[in-house]
């Protein structure tokens, strides 16, 4: 049998995990943020996020070394539960990776037509009163493919261009932490909560499972890991990304609300480089902002197609959906049937449009905090020392708690009725494909 190949190091296990986790939120979504939270808000919940879920990480790095399996938490689950619980978990989790595809094949046209904005011409159709335009649509399709060719060919190809992109959005992320040090002054912060403490943090925790998703996209390529990894890596690469994932979060909410007023942001497309334009009185700042941004959406598409790809070929090989997605390449030793798949899922979700970016948000985030419960209680019933199974208890309830805020009425921010029904129809597919197996 044909088995993927073993290439992936610390260092590819680290852009991995990071790149999937940051994309081009922090510039796309900054007026959410802030006019959700404020900027003290924002910041509080996304290190507070980042802390909690340092629990959620040490369990997926104690299930890579005993289980380095592509199938994640649907093979962690299968150890304790019924198969279907299995199915559904890791299901749910392929929705966190795969949602993000599309969203990003979106906001690529949007990023660029900021710079060029001929590219909002040529209207096609209009999905929730959004338009699509069709050179935006060309550049997202572009962009879809080229990431399907390089995942096909191989691992090593995909790591090599998640690592560079990786290395450039840090960078030029240093230089815009210089800037707003420089340019900016702590009266812009004022008021620093949007409404209440509470409520502000809140709000943010709520959405903070989708923006710090990637972490455990280390364990669904653990089988092409070198023969010489350690697999104590893998933890290192876990906590590594969730620490630095949570503090550029942190630090980019800081950085744009300390260089410009933050309420004069609310509203405003691209918040994050209008804040620096207003600083500098100059274009290349915006300019340099949206260079970063594409290389961050570059880095969080290629991580999460590279996720929901592991996660489809792992259910193939299960046979809990149709086999074919199971196929290795005899060549390129990559998963390339579920590759093209996540390239056809990719195309479809592309045709929505800019009307699927802030649902998404919505339903990735249960779907993730969905999976991490999961994976903390199972992990919990096989685990027998004491001192583990007390941070496996606080993972368990911080994921609970995540995924309750988006589930329960009570807590402000969660699902409407779209998010239900989006949610829905995929839980329907997956019912569909699983009897269709």
């Amino acid at each position: 049998m044909t088995t993927l190949a073993r290439k992936l190091r610390l260092a590819d296990y680290f852009a991995l995990a990071f790149g999937t986790m940051v994309g081009a939120g922090w510039l796309v979504l900054m007026d959410d943020w802030l006019g959700r939270s404020g900027p003290l808000g924002a910041i509080l919940g996304f290190a507070l996020g980042g802390v909690l879920l340092l629990p959620v990480g040490y369990v997926y790095g104690q299930w890579v070394q005993r289980l380095p399996d592509a199938a994640g938490e649907a093979a962690y689950t299968a150890q304790v539960f019924p198969p279907v619980v299995s199915y559904f978990t890791g299901w749910m989790m392929l929705l966190a990776y795969f949602i993000v595809c599309p969203w990003e094949a979106v906001a690529v046209g949007k990023l660029a037509a900021y710079i060029f904005p001929s590219l909002n011409s040529l209207e096609l159709y209009r999905v929730a009163g959004q338009p699509v335009f069709l050179p935006r649509l060309v550049l997202g399709v572009g962009l879809t493919i080229f990431l399907a060719v390089l995942n096909y060919r191989g691992i090593r190809w995909s790591a090599s261009f998640q690592n560079w992109t990786t290395g450039i959005v840090l960078l030029l992320f240093a230089l815009l932490l210089g800037i707003s040090a420089v340019r900016g002054a702590p009266a812009n912060f004022h008021p620093a909560f949007r409404t209440t403490p509470f409520v502000s943090i809140l709000l943010t925790l709520q959405i903070v499972p989708y923006f710090m998703t990637g972490f455990e996209s280390v364990p669904k390529v653990a089988e092409e890991a070198h023969p010489g990894f350690c697999s104590t890596g893998f933890f290192r690469a876990i906590v590594m990304a969730v620490l630095v994932g949570a503090g550029f979060y942190v630090l980019a909410v800081a950085a744009v609300a300390y260089v410009a007023p933050w309420q004069g942001l609310i509203g405003k497309r691209f918040a994050t480089a209008i804040a620096f334009e207003q600083a500098m009185g100059a274009q290349w700042p915006v300019r340099l902002i949206v260079v970063m941004a594409l290389f961050g959406l570059f880095q969080c598409f290629n991580g999460n197609f590279v996720a929901s790809s592991r996660l489809l070929f792992a259910y193939g090989r299960r046979r809990t959906i149709h086999p074919r997605f199971g196929e290795v390449h005899e060549k390129f030793l990559t998963p390339s049937v579920a590759i093209l798949g996540i390239t056809a899922g990719t195309l479809a979700g592309l045709l929505l449009g800019d009307a699927l970016l802030v649902p998404v948000t919505e339903v990735g985030s249960m779907a993730s905090a969905l999976g991490w419960f999961a994976a903390c209680l199972s992990f919990g019933i096989v685990e027998k020392r004491a001192s583990r199974r007390i941070v496996t208890g606080l993972g368990i309830a911080v994921s609970l708690l995540l995924f309750l805020m988006k589930v329960l009425p009570a807590f402000p921010g969660h699902f409407s009725p779209a998010e239900w029904i989006a949610f829905g129809i995929w839980v329907g597919l997956g019912i569909v494909l699983r009897a269709r197996s």
